[in-house]
């Protein structure tokens, strides 16, 4: 009678992976993928960006597992190693925000603009494989709030190492020595760094997170209230969009800088452009961020169907919704610009397009 083989403990995975064996290698990372792109994520307020680390990260580990002591855990070892290769990509790139820090408040009756050509744009994030709750004991912030957009914006306005101190321990619950050791440097350092970044985050996010807006309202509450905003967008409804919107409540579309608020202004944008009665849309509802969300569809009528157009991230405040963030995916090239005149004609960047909805669970077409 044959053997039964003895299950593979991550202690002998990662014996295993020391010796060279890579499908091992690959079994271990697999274990944390999911947390640590999350991680990257909330470090540089991109999917694809994170997409990017993820895959340097996981060959920088490949490359080093053979050195790996175990004077850490494995799991901090490779924060440590994500987190690093997260500061390095950020020495090369601009700082990622949404359009209301980047700028003043649109006229409505300009309407929108034409796409930034930089890659400036937070971009939302799949919210999907989050855990619930805290990631340790010293946590501050639930999973599902610490990628919610307004959390993800204000880390984005700190410097690097204050922005990886802040995640690594209020985040993830990392000890402060642990932290020190990631960022080699002192306990005292860490602790510092530690309490200007709370100082800057508590400036710029709001009183309450969006999951604990949420968790004010039933779920069915909840529901009906997206339903009711989607339903008014399907049938070109201003007056029903703007009865759930609060007082000073703003809607964006990156890539285009352009942003239009308080309630009133953004009522005139409305009726202007997207809900003139000139576009068919269809709206399919998902989660993003931690938050309601949808996939809004344009009827393209060269396919007879409704395309893929953007995906709204919706905030609330209370039962009204606050903030709307539409993110398109249209051709930011400078060659492309030339081609086109004004946002609503310019064309989309139609695999980043599927490739992003379908990353929330939607089709590229309905």
């Amino acid at each position: 009678m044959s053997k039964v083989a003895a299950p593979m403990t991550e202690d002998r995975l990662l014996e295993a992976a020391r010796n060279g064996d890579e499908p091992a290698f690959a079994r271990l990372i697999e274990t944390y993928r999911r947390e640590l792109h999350a991680h990257c994520y909330r470090m540089l307020g991109s999917m694809y960006d994170a997409d990017d680390a993820m895959q340097e990260a996981t060959l920088r580990a490949w490359k080093s597992i053979g050195r790996f002591e175990g004077r850490s855990s494995l799991r901090s070892w490779l924060y440590t190693i994500a987190t690093n290769t997260c500061l390095t990509q950020i020495q090369r790139r601009p700082k990622r925000v949404l359009p209301i820090d980047y700028g003043p408040a649109t006229d409505p009756l300009q309407g929108p603009g034409q796409p930034i050509t930089e890659t400036v744009w937070i971009e939302p994030y799949p919210d999907s494989d989050l855990e619930d709750g805290l990631a340790g004991p010293e946590a501050s912030y639930e999973q599902r709030e610490s990628v919610e957009l307004a959390f993800i914006a204000a880390l984005q306005h700190l410097p690097a190492s204050q922005r990886a101190v802040l995640i690594l321990r209020e985040v993830l619950g990392f000890s402060a020595k642990e932290v020190a050791a990631t960022m080699e440097t002192s306990v005292a350092s860490v602790n510092s760094a530690l309490q200007r970044a709370r100082a800057s985050i508590e400036e710029r996010v709001p009183d309450q997170s969006q999951a604990q807006t949420l968790r004010t309202l039933d779920d069915a509450e909840i529901e009906e209230i997206v339903k009711t905003y989607v339903d008014a967008w399907e049938r070109n409804d201003v007056e029903a969009v703007v009865a759930l919107l609060t007082e000073d409540a703003a809607i964006a579309m990156p890539p285009l800088a352009s942003w239009f608020g308080p309630r009133d202004q953004f009522e005139t944008f409305l009726r202007n452009f997207p809900m003139n009665g000139q576009i068919k849309w269809k709206m399919k509802i998902t989660t993003a961020n931690g938050q309601p969300a949808f996939g809004a569809y344009a009827w393209d009528e060269s396919e007879q169907a409704y395309m893929a157009f953007a995906l709204n991230v919706l905030t609330f405040r209370g039962d009204k919704i606050s903030d709307v963030v539409a993110f398109a995916i249209k051709e930011i090239d400078a060659e492309a610009q030339e081609r086109y005149h004004r946002w609503d004609t310019m064309g989309t960047d139609e695999t980043r397009l599927a490739n992003t909805f379908a990353r929330f669970g939607l089709p590229d077409r309905l």
